[in-house]
C-alpha cells in the first residue's frame, strides 16, 4: 500500500529509516549496487523526498498502525531532524 514519507530517523545502526504516514517505518538504504539512493545520505535530500510515497509492505501484510508509545522514539529523532532542517534554512 502506497504511503507518504512524514520524516526521517537513524535506527540503531544507523541506517536511515523512512516515517511513513501510516506509523510504519520503512528502511531506505543506499547501499551501491544493491540500492541506490544516493538522496538519503544529505538532509537536503532527505528533505526532497518528504511527500513521496514508498510502498508499505507491513500495511501490505494488514498490520494496523504503531501504538504512541511504540512510535515514540523515531518521532523524536525526526522532530531532532526538522530542527537542523530549520538551521539550515536560516543558514
Amino acid at each position: 500500500m502506497l504511503r507518504r514519507i512524514v520524516g526521517f530517523h537513524q535506527d540503531e545502526e544507523g541506517h536511515w529509516v523512512a516515517d511513513l504516514e501510516c506509523t510504519h517505518g520503512q528502511h531506505v538504504r543506499h547501499d551501491p549496487p544493491w540500492q541506490v539512493r544516493p538522496w538519503v545520505t544529505t538532509e537536503h535530500g532527505r528533505r526532497e523526498f518528504i511527500g513521496a510515497t514508498l510502498n508499505c509492505v507491513i500495511c501490505d501484510r494488514g498490520a494496523p498502525p504503531r501504538l504512541d508509545d511504540d512510535v515514540s522514539e523515531s518521532r523524536t529523532r525526526r522532530n531532532d531532524d526538522d530542527r537542523e532542517v530549520g538551521q539550515d534554512d536560516q543558514a
